[in-house]
């Protein structure tokens, strides 16, 4: 299959990930390798080798690191993407946003700076469906 016809970053993913589903509380640090989906609460910070979605009822409170990141939720802290950061229509985001490339959505809220280490800026999209 030809990824450059997926949409978003979140359709390209691949494998089975680790999931915080709602009514969930994590606090501490997480670290690791895979991606990780977010529908609950966390409160801290982590360094993953992968993909951190945090979904539209999702809620972060500490910085993310991460190669891609996904937020579609609300996030209190920093993220520090080494490759792309995709910020939904339903985002709400406290703090500074690096990463490679960030597209964001038209209604997401950032309170704070959006830095690309990238050659392109700051993207914008209009979300065609609903989040996760």
């Amino acid at each position: 299959m030809n990824n450059s016809r997926l949409r978003r970053m979140r359709d390209q993913s691949s494998g089975k990930a680790t999931l915080i589903n709602e009514g969930c509380k994590i606090s501490g640090e997480i670290t690791g390798n895979g991606n990780f989906i977010v529908h609950g609460e966390v409160a801290g910070d982590c360094d993953v080798s992968g993909t951190v979605s945090l979904a539209n009822s999702g809620f972060w409170q500490g910085s993310i690191k991460a190669d891609n990141v996904v937020v579609a939720g609300h996030l209190e802290g920093d993220i520090s993407a080494a490759g792309k950061v995709e910020i939904t229509t339903t985002a709400k985001i406290q703090g500074t946003v690096t990463g490679e490339a960030i597209a964001v959505a038209e209604g997401a809220v950032v309170e704070g700076a959006m830095k690309t280490t990238g050659k392109s800026g700051p993207l914008e999209f209009v979300e065609k469906r609903d989040s996760e």
